[in-house]
């Protein structure tokens, strides 16, 4: 981070940040910044030709690709035909986007789509560039404050490949999605914003490209949210944390991180994959992310229960139960 702060320093022209600050605020000590020659859309196909080259998979066999991530190539058209043309899919194709959780609802409508019956093989890519929105021309403290959650925006790409299975009576066999619940507290909008690249761009100064949070207020309304909308559903599976091998949760920052686990779920650090330090907040990438490195290092196994919980600016807050 100490390179993020001397860009701040370089491009401010007299504000500072003190050394060490942004990863005392943030907990995050190094990210990864795309390519100037590079896209969303590059991040999602290079995940996605990866997975399918490990599953044995070509564009032939998928039946529908979803682009869902915060990010976007363009206004129009939907990312998701960029991405679509470059991996050569001829599959129907669209995005979801909501914030960092864009992964998390894909999910979502993935496990409803093949319930139903109407694709058997749905590809969920993503590719993240939140790094782009970080302002690094900062006039003063106050600026400062608005701005500093994006001096720990990262990027990355994720993909994942979902498949129908034989339908299982005995509920403890049953692999996939398990179970979903969101909840919104839209009125809080205003609190994290982007305003470039909509209707309200062409009315607005250009620093309406940069990120603006209002931390505190949003930081409120996700924890209110995961306490009072997300336990209930473990409730209705008959699920509590101790039956997890691991949980994911999106994570902003580490002090945000440790005070939802202890007050929303009481998730022991043991639980997770603690991806923020070395990775950045690479926004709806971060659950994917932290689901492979669980995987990897065998923290989670065929066969095993994991959570994943996602919060994202608007406000809203998503929890996804899946039996790998």
């Amino acid at each position: 981070m100490a390179e993020r702060e001397a860009q701040i320093a370089a491009a401010s022209g007299g504000f500072t940040p003190p050394p060490g600050l942004l990863t005392q605020l943030t907990g995050v000590r190094g990210v990864h910044l795309i390519g100037d020659d590079q896209q969303a859309s590059d991040l999602a196909v290079n995940a996605a030709r990866k997975l399918l080259a490990d599953c044995g998979a070509g564009p032939e066999d998928i039946d529908l690709m979803i682009f869902a991530a915060a990010s976007q190539d363009l206004a129009e058209p939907a990312t998701s035909h960029i991405v679509a043309a470059q991996l050569g899919l001829r599959c129907p194709v669209f995005d979801v986007k909501n914030a960092c959780n864009s992964v998390l609802n894909a999910i979502e409508i993935t496990q409803a789509l093949i319930s139903s019956g109407q694709y058997r093989r749905v590809l969920i890519t993503c590719g993240e560039a939140p790094s782009l929105y970080a302002r690094l021309r900062i006039p003063d403290a106050a600026a400062f404050a608005r701005s500093f959650p994006s001096f720990g925006f990262s990027d990355a790409g994720a993909a994942l490949l979902w498949e129908a299975g034989e339908e299982v009576e005995i509920p403890s066999q049953r692999r996939g999605v398990l179970g979903a619940r969101f909840a919104a507290d839209s009125a809080v909008w205003p609190c994290a914003t982007v305003a470039h690249g909509g209707t309200r761009a062409v009315r607005v100064p250009a620093e309406s490209a940069f990120f603006q949070m209002e931390s505190t207020r949003i930081r409120d309304s996700l924890h209110l949210l995961c306490r009072t909308h997300l336990p209930p559903l473990l409730d209705e599976l008959g699920l509590d944390v101790a039956d997890f091998s691991f949980i994911g949760v999106h994570q902003v920052s580490l002090s945000d991180l440790d005070d939802l686990c202890a007050a929303g779920f009481g998730i022991p650090r043991e639980k997770l994959v603690i991806s923020l330090p070395h990775h950045g907040n690479v926004a709806s990438a971060s659950l994917p992310l932290q689901l492979a490195t669980a995987i990897d290092s065998g923290l989670a196994a065929p066969g095993d229960l994991v959570a994943l919980i996602g919060l994202a600016a608007g406000s809203s807050a998503g929890l996804v139960v899946i039996r790998l």
